[in-house]
């Protein structure tokens, strides 16, 4: 828990993904063109570690695990929760608070 809470301080967006995930490049692609440059760990590519931090993902509530997006260190969830925010009009501004999106 403590390893997975500084890596979601390291940057203004942190998602957690697979890289075989159609959902997590879905999303990684989203904030691309949104212009967010966002810090990726690839789970599968991580070997133990990996692992470990999926349980801590899975433990927060994460279901399913990935994509798993924080934005300003804050568990925002997985790609049906990413797309409200945007529909509802609150993610750019939550991207905004977070140092994500200058415009």
């Amino acid at each position: 828990m403590e390893r997975l809470s500084k890596m979601v301080t390291e940057k203004p967006v942190v998602i957690f993904s697979k890289t075989g995930c159609c959902m997590s490049h879905s999303i990684k692609s989203f904030f691309s063109d949104l212009g967010v440059n966002t810090a990726v760990y690839e789970l599968d590519e991580m070997l133990r570690t990996g692992r470990e931090i999926e349980t801590v993902l899975s433990n927060l509530g994460c279901n399913p695990t990935v994509p798993a997006v924080f934005i300003g260190g804050q568990m925002v969830g997985g790609e049906s929760e990413v797309m409200s925010l945007h529909l509802q009009g609150a993610l750019k501004p939550k991207l905004k608070t977070a140092g994500a999106l200058w415009v």
